[in-house]
């Protein structure tokens, strides 16, 4: 028997050769593995399939995060290259960035990025960190995407190129923050998605920033001593009311990705959603209630990550395991640019 609080139970044997490193040509023609979280049983199908699994009433929850082209190579006067990395914006020109290496940007460095594009470092930051203040001629966000490169997971061994810009991102994502992608997002097609509507079903958007401690390991051995970064979420009045009342219809509610289903569940009580925008932690693994989602659609998730918590007290340890064990032997492919899973 594991005991569920022990990081080590989540480990299992992923060959290096399942990491997707590139995205499949035509999003919705990745692999879809049908789990049932009930009796644990295991289906395969491909990801344009994922209408047969939705019912006409059901509610569909998106992340409509987007992905910022968050890396930025430049130099200081002293012509020494360096990076930073855009994390939290914290005013118009000011942002809490990464840096390296970081013994060259004390405060004071100033760096280039182009001949219209330049920072300083104004403060130090937790972990490591830096306060940048940025100033630019025209537009930030057009800076931005001209000069920074999307920051693909550390699992993805390769430089990011153009084309990330636009795989790397949902085709439904409006609001700029996140540094990862909401990966599960990934398979959507327009196509998909007017099947979806035709079907009866109700698409509604929250919005959570995901930061950094997306990919952030457990170093505890128990999982109950490790802290999430906490990351931006929001939820209008309009979501609330709609989820809330599917709710009470006894109709369904999917999340589509960790990151939806952590928004969800962080604006829960008693069975309901509250609206609001806050900052959360919320870290949900086995034993820990789950008050909304009747539905996940998800990708496959690194070994003792936080997020192989998540999915095993949505489904079920053993089923997840059961499930994943199966994905290995079927040479399924891993993480943000790989398949997925609808848990229902």
């Amino acid at each position: 028997m594991n005991d569920l609080t022990k990081t080590s139970s989540y480990w299992y044997h992923l060959p290096t050769e399942l990491v997707a490193q590139y995205p499949v040509e035509n999003r919705s023609e990745s692999r879809l593995l049908k789990l049932d979280k009930i009796t644990g049983a295991v289906s395969h199908h491909t990801f344009s399939d994922i209408i047969d699994f939705l019912e006409t009433g059901d509610v569909l929850v998106i992340n409509k995060t987007k992905v910022i082209p968050a890396r930025l190579f430049g130099s200081k006067s002293t012509g020494a290259k360096v990076e930073v990395f855009l994390l939290n914006q914290l005013e118009e020109d000011t942002w809490e960035c990464l840096v390296k290496p970081g013994r060259r940007l004390q405060i004071g460095a100033k760096i280039n990025f182009s001949e219209n594009f330049k920072a300083e470092i104004i403060d130090h930051a937790e972990e490591g960190g830096r306060i940048v203040k940025f100033i630019w001629e025209g537009n930030f966000w057009e800076q931005l995407d001209t000069f920074g490169k999307m920051p693909l997971p550390p699992y993805i061994k390769r430089e990011a190129i153009e084309k990330d810009k636009e795989t790397y991102q949902t085709i439904y994502a409006e609001e700029r923050g996140s540094v990862a992608a909401p990966t599960a997002g990934l398979h959507f097609t327009p196509e998909v998605m007017e099947k979806i509507r035709l079907k009866g079903i109700e698409i509604l958007e929250v919005t959570l920033r995901v930061g950094l401690g997306t990919f952030r390991p457990v170093k505890s051995d128990n999982i109950k001593d490790h802290t999430m970064h906490s990351e931006f979420c929001q939820i209008s009045e309009a979501t609330a009311a709609k989820i809330n009342k599917a709710k009470t219809e006894g109709r369904r509610v999917i999340a589509v990705g960790t990151t939806t289903t952590r928004t969800l569940e962080s604006f829960a009580k008693n069975g309901s959603v509250k609206s609001g925008s806050h900052w959360t932690d919320i870290f949900i693994y086995p034993g820990k209630d789950i008050q909304i989602i009747d539905g996940l659609i998800t990708n496959f998730h690194m070994p003792e990550s936080t997020l192989m918590m998540l999915v095993s007290a949505f489904a079920g340890y053993d089923n997840i395991m059961n499930a994943y064990k199966i994905a290995v032997d079927r040479k399924y492919r891993f993480f943000s640019y790989g398949d997925s899973m609808v848990i229902i």
